[in-house]
């Protein structure tokens, strides 16, 4: 068509799709570029910004690796990774959340009761659960897979100090659906501010804080993969979450333990004679 303006391209670009096209494809695209087009009208978009646009993109990319994903770490701090989550989140089930950017595949074998904690000072952590059905039925054979920020508020991908797999485990759970490790009290961090996504959050007056936090994404056959995060109740920054990855049943309340009150069944069993904290945190699955 050579009569294209601004008032016929998006019904134009629509055309230009063939016709075997699958129909979600046909769908998502057509919805994308209605509301790109509708965007770029509405603020009426100048050459000059839009080049600062194609080279935040091109930034973006240039600054991701293995360890970092930039374009990931956007769709976080946009809402847009909390907000698909939020979307696809069973009501009968625990909330997801947000993956985040620093996951790392292929996490060693954790028992029933294993220690995260390793060298690194900080308070002890107990945590453990019940991987159930929404009947409350325990869950055998249901992979748990953890991971959480060392005690300086860096990941194990961010921190060459770390060794690659630095609070990272996978539990599979028994007849009792059962998940339960040892570690340090998770902090509060920053996600890094460092590159593009940082330059949004100053220009838009933001933090980059995230309240603490454990990571668990759960798999078991025949229920819908759960990936999600805890948060304890007492953290500055739980209503104010960088990335919106805060869901009220995803808040949990440390207990302190007393001295000499430390159970058998774990790894740190008769090491660990100071005060320690407790939770207990079930997670339900919701069958595909």
């Amino acid at each position: 068509m050579r009569n294209i303006n601004k008032d016929n391209i998006t019904d134009v670009f629509m055309e230009y799709m063939g016709d075997e096209v699958p129909p979600r494809l046909h769908e998502v695209m057509e919805s994308l570029v209605k509301h790109l087009h509708a965007f770029a009208k509405e603020v009426n978009l100048t050459h000059e910004e839009w080049q600062v646009g194609i080279e935040f993109l091109e930034r973006s990319g240039e600054i991701s690796d293995a360890e970092r994903h930039e374009f990931v770490l956007l769709s976080d701090v946009l809402g847009l990774s909390s907000l698909v989550d939020m979307l696809h989140s069973h009501p009968e089930g625990t909330s997801s959340s947000v993956l985040g950017p620093f996951h790392i595949s292929g996490a060693p074998p954790l028992e029933i009761g294993g220690d995260l904690k390793g060298r690194f000072e900080g308070e002890v952590l107990i945590a453990e659960g019940i991987v159930k059905d929404t009947e409350g039925n325990p869950i055998e054979g249901a992979t748990v897979d953890i991971w959480q920020t060392a005690p300086n508020g860096l990941y194990s991908s961010q921190d060459p100090d770390q060794d690659t797999y630095s609070f990272h485990g996978l539990q599979t759970t028994g007849a009792d659906g059962r998940y339960a490790f040892t570690s340090v009290k998770p902090v509060e961090y920053t996600v890094p501010s460092d590159g593009p996504v940082g330059d949004i959050l100053n220009a838009t007056g933001r933090h980059p804080w995230r309240p603490s936090h454990l990571h668990f994404i759960i798999k078991a056959e025949g229920f819908r993969d759960l990936v999600t995060e805890v948060f304890p109740d007492d953290d500055p920054y739980l209503d104010e979450d960088t990335v919106f990855g805060v869901r009220d049943d995803l808040v949990m309340s440390y207990k302190q333990m007393p001295a000499g009150s430390f159970p058998d069944g774990f790894a740190l069993s008769g090491t660990v004679d100071e005060p320690y904290l407790r939770v207990d945190f079930d997670l339900t699955l919701v069958r595909e």
